[in-house]
């Protein structure tokens, strides 16, 4: 199961779990789509390609929930 990160890693943006704004590579290092497109698609912190991450079912959420823990801004926004 994704963990879900509440957040991008670069510019701290919060990104909804429902939603569509979020771009991770296979580390689940999480970036929102505006900073990914800025990267090039490309994670800095492993090189990965960036992909859209999916949307969890807001139903799910109460069983399943995000993550409440802030990724830290490794690399800061391009």
């Amino acid at each position: 199961m994704l963990t879900m990160k509440p957040n991008c890693e670069c510019c701290d943006r919060d990104l909804d779990p429902t939603g569509d704004a979020a771009r991770i590579c296979s580390f689940e290092c999480t970036w929102c789509a505006d900073c990914a497109d800025h990267l090039g698609g490309l994670c800095p912190n492993c090189g990965g390609t960036l992909v859209e991450r999916p949307a969890r079912d807001a139903a799910l959420l109460e069983a399943f929930p995000a993550s409440s823990d802030r990724a830290p801004a490794s690399h800061g926004c391009p």
